[in-house]
């Protein structure tokens, strides 16, 4: 098969990507101002599409229906990819919607992201490398076509997935029977926006039919023939380390096939779930441990000043205001966060002597792949890996070494083998958003602008330590890039401003959340502002604009600040026992604004209305992009007002839903009004940056109705009326 030349946008990724590596060599001779560039530049980058586009044969099928099957490396955790995947799929493809169905890719067809599905990249980065390998796909179909009828090609037409040239009409299906060697041509001109017919749309969901009839296509349904049930048994310790265990107890209880001890494990493998947990749980299990760690411990270890700091932003000296004067400072919490996503995290694994199939909700199809290989002593191309649908995924299933323990169950038994966490393990043994602790400070002019801003974030890891992000990332940076997410400042008219950002290594795991630390952070600098706002008597709206940068992205910042105040009518009073509250942020160089509604019933927070205006570039699907604004919003609300887990006598806690508190329907606003613009030519990231105002807001609001100034999350627990 003819491979493509490296088109200019191949080579301009591969370039960009090896930058890093550049300035690497630079970091050590000038490691400050190299690391603020990086971060910079990182803080405004857009993550390529990392798989490879080659050949449109590993991404699209024509079957025998004159249907198109994509095979997409993105998974689907409910945030609508497939849809707008098919979008612009069915664009260059000239086919009908109801003509294109989207699955997930296998790894044995070698069709991954060597990325991930993460950070709101799935439909922003195949912008561009998808629509061309559908229209190079459309070529190739064209191509074949006019040998099979003896025609000139461009005498062709296409409507449809229907082939026309005169009288004379062939299928996709029918030009695609019989080949064996396709070759792929040059990638042709793309389609303008302006002549899309499904790009823009409100289509409805390509995976609706299969939810709303509740088909399992979840890795929790996933099942074998033969297949058994393994458990493995997890301390519910902080740092536990295994040392061994005393399996007499377990072995012969019923329903046990075997009890599996490796050096870093013990699991057992049983003909049904409950003969495999019971199992577990007679297993006496040695747990090396340090320390029982209790929540001061992990307060103390997190204030600003006991962490190792990185200045990751910097514009003027701030330090030359905050010598003396009217220093202005306050300090914000967060704390720690469990994903808590509906489907515990597991798999179902079935290794052969030359294969194995693991079907898994993964968000990190190569990475799982790759590690289950290694761990089995088997060549990748040996490994399949089946993705599934997630059960929500919002950054828990970027760790899968779940995995690996399904594998080697399975290899020990020579049988398939389905294992999950349960609920009380996905809870205990989560991979947590960080706490945080903030630290800001400004100084004001005697017109009541901002002359210096500093903030100051100390959180534990989120992007360090995750297979997704190379050794090699934590000298280069220093400080954690997922935990500084958000933390920079967005006001660019603000003469003199820093932001360090300090690395604290937390005693248990944490990594992604959705947003990573866009929340936190935003929550700690918009509420700093709303209380310069209020210092400075100014409009807390108006206030953000007179600091707004003239450039491209504080302009698209400006705008839906403007129009979010526009729609929501916007007042900086309490009416009717009821005030708004405003916040911004800027994530993954999407802008986005909102204004909360609040009152105070029965000493609870109400939310009574959110107004969102977001401007994530070219839209796919209104309606997804407006699905994921309120799906993001809600969770923001559920973190900010309820959300935390404790550490007590060494464990995180609690275990289950119910005390694990957070939003439900009742709490929901009555309404969630989106207002999407359009700052630049090309979709931008979504399922992200609508979490970061949403806590802000709220806590700004609160301020207006009592007076009370709560600068610790969860807000419910921190409000005295």
């Amino acid at each position: 098969m003819a491979k493509n030349k490296m088109s200019r946008r191949k080579f301009l990724v591969r370039g960009g990507l090896g930058t890093i590596g550049v300035l690497a060599v630079g970091t050590y001779l000038f490691r400050n101002p190299i690391r603020r560039q990086i971060a910079g530049a990182l803080n405004t980058a857009d993550t390529p599409y990392m798989g490879d586009t080659s050949t449109p044969i590993i991404w699209f099928e024509i079957t025998e229906e004159n249907k198109v099957i994509l095979h997409s490396p993105k998974v689907e955790m409910g945030q609508g990819t497939f849809t707008g995947l098919a979008q612009m799929a069915a664009e260059e493809l000239e086919i009908d919607m109801s003509q294109i169905k989207v699955v997930h890719a296998q790894s044995i067809s070698g069709n991954m992201d060597s990325f991930a599905t993460g950070g709101s990249t799935s439909i922003s980065a195949l912008w561009v490398p998808l629509r061309e390998l559908a229209a190079t796909m459309r070529e190739m179909l064209l191509q074949k076509a006019a040998e099979k009828m003896g025609v000139e090609k461009s005498t062709l037409t296409i409507s449809n997935g229907q082939v026309s040239s005169g009288r004379t009409e062939m299928s996709y299906a029918q030009i695609a029977e019989g080949v064996e060697a396709w070759e792929v041509p040059d990638t042709p001109k793309l389609k303008p926006v302006s002549e899309m017919k499904w790009v823009g749309k409100p289509v409805p969901r390509v995976d609706l039919a299969d939810k709303v009839f509740g088909a399992p296509i979840f890795g929790v349904d996933a099942t074998l023939p033969n297949m058994l049930y393994g458990s493995v048994v997890r301390s519910s310790k902080i740092g536990a380390v295994y040392k061994g265990a005393d399996i007499s107890k377990a072995e012969n209880m019923p329903g046990v096939v075997k009890i599996v001890q490796e050096d870093d494990f013990v699991g057992v493998v049983a003909k049904s779930f409950t003969e495999a947990e019971n199992a577990k749980n007679a297993i006496e299990v040695i747990w090396e441990t340090t320390k029982n760690w209790q929540t001061e411990d992990i307060r103390s270890m997190l204030e600003v000043g006991q962490g190792t700091p990185f200045v990751i932003q910097k514009a003027g000296d701030v330090d030359d205001f905050f010598g003396e004067g009217s220093l202005i400072e306050a300090s914000y919490w967060s704390p720690i966060g469990a994903h808590a996503q509906i489907e515990p995290n597991g798999a179902l694994a079935h290794v052969e002597k030359d294969m194995a199939t693991i079907y898994m909700s993964t968000q990190v199809v190569k990475i799982s792949r790759d590690e289950i290989a290694k761990r089995l002593g088997m060549d990748k191309d040996q490994v399949n890996l089946a993705p599934t649908f997630l059960g929500g995924g919002f950054g828990r299933r970027l760790h899968t070494p779940n995995g690996i323990q399904a594998a080697v169950l399975s290899k020990a038994v020579g049988r398939p083998v389905k294992c999950f966490f349960s609920r009380k393990e996905e809870f205990q043994n989560d991979t947590f958003r960080p706490p945080t602790h903030h630290v800001l400070k400004a100084k004001l002019d005697n017109e009541g602008s901002i002359e210096a801003f500093e903030h100051n974030v100390s959180s534990g890891d989120v992007a360090f330590g995750s297979p997704m992000v190379p050794g090699i990332a934590e000298p280069i940076l220093g400080a954690d890039l997922g935990a500084w997410r958000g933390g920079m400042v967005q006001y660019g008219a603000i003469p003199n401003y820093q932001a360090i950002s300090w690395r604290v290594q937390l005693p248990f795991a944490t990594s992604w959340w959705r947003s990573l630390g866009l929340l936190a952070n935003t929550f700690a600098i918009e509420s700093f502002m709303d209380e310069l706002a209020v210092k400075a008597r100014k409009n807390p709206a108006d206030f953000r604009l007179t600091h707004t940068q003239k450039d491209d992205r504080g302009e698209r910042l400006a705008n839906v600040i403007k129009k979010v105040v526009e729609v929501s009518g916007y007042k900086d009073e309490v009416v009717n026992n009821r005030a708004m509250g405003f916040a911004a942020s800027t994530d993954a160089n999407t802008p986005c604004a909102q204004v909360v509604e609040v009152s105070i019933e029965n000493n609870e927070i109400k939310v009574h209305k959110v107004t969102c205006a977001m401007d994530p570039g070219l839209v796919v699907n209104p309606d997804q992009v407006k699905a994921q604004c309120e799906g993001a919003i809600i969770m923001g609300m559920s973190a900010s007002l309820y959300e935390k887990m404790e550490v007590e006598d060494g464990a995180l806690t609690p275990t289950i839903y119910g005390p694990y508190q957070m939003a439900m329907m009742k709490h929901a606003p009555k309404e969630i009004d989106i207002i999407l613009l359009q700052g630049a030519d090309s979709p931008g990231a979504v399922g992200e940056p609508p979490l970061g105002p949403i806590g802000a807001a709220i806590a700004n609001a609160v301020f207006r109705l009592t007076g009370q100034r709560i600068r610790r999350m969860p807000l419910q627990d921190h409000l005295q009326v």
